[in-house]
């Protein structure tokens, strides 16, 4: 089975082409703002142009552009192809790649938002379950709120610099690291925009 797996969340833009979980093709590069004029060539440059059997999206939350173009795109190919579309999140992703060199204990992972805010949520040691729900904080706010201390995720420099203490490891989505999370009940493909009705309002400006 083909899976194509698309994440444009964070200013990462992540392709992968899996066969029977192994990757045959990726491309993984921090593109920052660019995911709408590189995202289709990426895929297009896989093998056999990306087409697989079901297609997952990164749904969130991150970067409220990035976010909507990787859904739209993964819906335009999953209708096209007539195959299933699934979701995952971005914390969930980035906690499973985390889990593989973590020491142990909790792990907290903090994504960039906007407004000086950032996305966080915190898992077990083995990076599967989550023990809080996704919530957007103020980078001061949460300075005192998260005591990990280890930061995973894009966030995870700028709190640690906020706190005046711990360790940040910049991650960003992979989508070659998908299989770490495929056991986990898929998401429906639509946007996690973390923050509320301000959060979508600004979503749909930014789409438009």
């Amino acid at each position: 089975m083909r899976l194509l797996v698309i994440d444009t969340a964070t200013q990462a833009l992540s392709v992968a082409l899996l066969e029977d979980g192994t990757p045959i093709g990726r491309f993984h590069e921090v593109v920052g703002r660019g995911h709408a004029e590189a995202l289709l060539p990426a895929i297009a440059a896989l093998p056999d142009g990306g087409r697989a059997d079901a297609i997952v999206v990164d749904v969130g939350p991150g970067s409220f552009t990035g976010v909507r173009i990787g859904i739209a795109a993964a819906r335009a190919l999953a209708l096209a192809w007539n195959i299933p579309l699934h979701g995952y999140s971005a914390p969930s992703l980035i906690a499973a790649k985390a889990a593989q060199d973590h020491a142990g204990g909790p792990i907290a992972v903090t994504i960039t938002g906007g407004h000086g805010e950032l996305f966080w949520q915190c898992f077990t040691a083995d990076g599967i379950r989550a023990t809080s729900a996704i919530a957007s904080t103020p980078i001061a706010q949460l300075a005192g709120l998260l005591d990990a201390p280890i930061l995973y995720g894009t966030g995870a420099e700028a709190l640690v610099t906020a706190r005046g203490d711990g360790a940040a490891t910049t991650l960003y989505p992979d989508a070659t690291d998908y299989p770490l999370i495929a056991g986990l009940a898929p998401l429906p493909p639509s946007p996690i925009y973390g923050r509320g009705a301000d959060a979508m309002t600004m979503a749909e400006r930014a789409a438009s």
